[in-house]
């Protein structure tokens, strides 16, 4: 791999090779808006790169979580992105208000919007314990926190004057240099922190859901933006197999997500309580070894499957059924994202045709 000195845009990165090989660049042209999000698990020189690769493939936009410790900062990561790329839209995939102040934030993605010509948007949420929990920050009132996030984030992008003292607090703070417009998205999946996504944000984002109950999670926001004259984009994401190997990518991080699913879910999968503690036990011995104990069946559900065909019919009904207008891929394993990018780009392809 070439190394990135952040002086340049990375070069090409054998981008060209790699389209030639799986696809034409008339096969990747997408109608569906469909964006990814990259864990910044790696180097800033790979994700750099990455994005790149999806800008050229043509995904519209590129998440960056704020997972604290655990990875990069998601700032310093972004704007290196948006040095390296000109047209992909650039934001955070999720950041939240406890961990940085929501002031700090605004400012922080408001330079990187200047840095992209604009092309800056930003993603809240309420925090996990993969960020929180070393930091020794309790989430408390966390749909309060949110509110006050948003909110405050909302009237220093307008230019106001904001004072406020209950979640956090500020003191006759100003921002003058971010503009009205700025997106402000929300990712979770809890009901009535849905439900006020719908009231307050520009976007919300439903991530790695149960399929058959997604509509549930789809209907608590609309209630929330009920009477709205303008109502939030709703983005969709989940994994697409089209190389079954990449099952095994998945079944790992499908421990933590069935342990915490509703018990709705659970019984609609027949996860017994036994098995929920089993998974949770094997856990402390990390994540692969929890894997061994999660069969297709509870994954099929939470994934899109198939030939590039298959998969196209299945995330265009999804899609259609449930008013979805915009799909996001996680790439979570760096190891040949490359190929990943490009199988997904496939489906998105095949699904305009």
């Amino acid at each position: 791999m070439s190394t990135w000195t952040g002086n340049d845009p990375l070069p090409d990165m054998g981008l060209g090779r790699l389209r030639s090989e799986r696809t034409s660049p008339a096969t990747l042209a997408m109608m569906i808006d469909s964006s990814v999000m990259l864990m910044p698990v790696t180097s800033i020189a790979r994700l750099v790169e990455l994005a790149q690769i999806a800008e050229s493939l043509g995904y519209s936009r590129v998440w960056v979580p704020d997972e604290g410790l655990a990875s990069r900062d998601v700032f310093v990561t972004m704007a290196a992105m948006a040095q390296a790329t000109s047209t992909i839209k650039i934001g955070t995939g999720i950041v939240n208000p406890y961990s940085r102040h929501p002031a700090l934030i605004a400012s922080a993605i408001s330079t990187i919007d200047e840095l992209s010509d604009g092309r800056a948007f930003l993603g809240y949420g309420a925090g996990g314990s993969l960020t929180l929990n070393p930091l020794g920050i309790d989430r408390n009132r966390p749909l309060a926190h949110v509110r006050d996030a948003i909110t405050a984030t909302r009237r220093l992008f307008n230019g106001e004057t904001v004072s406020m003292s209950d979640t956090f607090s500020l003191n006759e703070a100003q921002l003058s240099f971010s503009r009205p417009d700025l997106e402000i998205w929300f990712a979770g999946r809890g009901p009535k922190m849905l439900r006020q996504a719908g009231e307050l944000a520009d976007g919300v984002l439903l991530e790695f859901l149960h399929k058959p109950t997604l509509g549930d999670y789809v209907k608590r926001v609309r209630e929330g933006a009920a009477g709205r004259e303008k109502q939030p984009r709703l983005c969709y994401s989940t994994m697409i197999i089209t190389n079954p190997d990449r099952i095994e990518e998945v079944r790992p991080h499908m421990t933590y997500r069935l342990v915490d699913s509703p018990p709705k879910v659970k019984e609609l999968l027949g996860i017994s309580k036994s098995d929920t503690k089993a998974i949770a036990a094997a856990m402390h011995d990390g994540l692969d070894e929890a894997a061994k104990l999660i069969p297709d069946e509870w994954v099929d559900p939470f994934v899109i499957r198939g030939t590039v065909e298959e998969c196209s019919s299945e995330l265009t009904t999804i899609m259609d059924t449930h008013g979805f207008d915009e799909f996001m891929l996680v790439v979570a394993d760096m190891d040949g994202a490359e190929d990943l990018l490009i199988e997904v780009a496939e489906v998105m392809a095949a699904a305009n045709r």
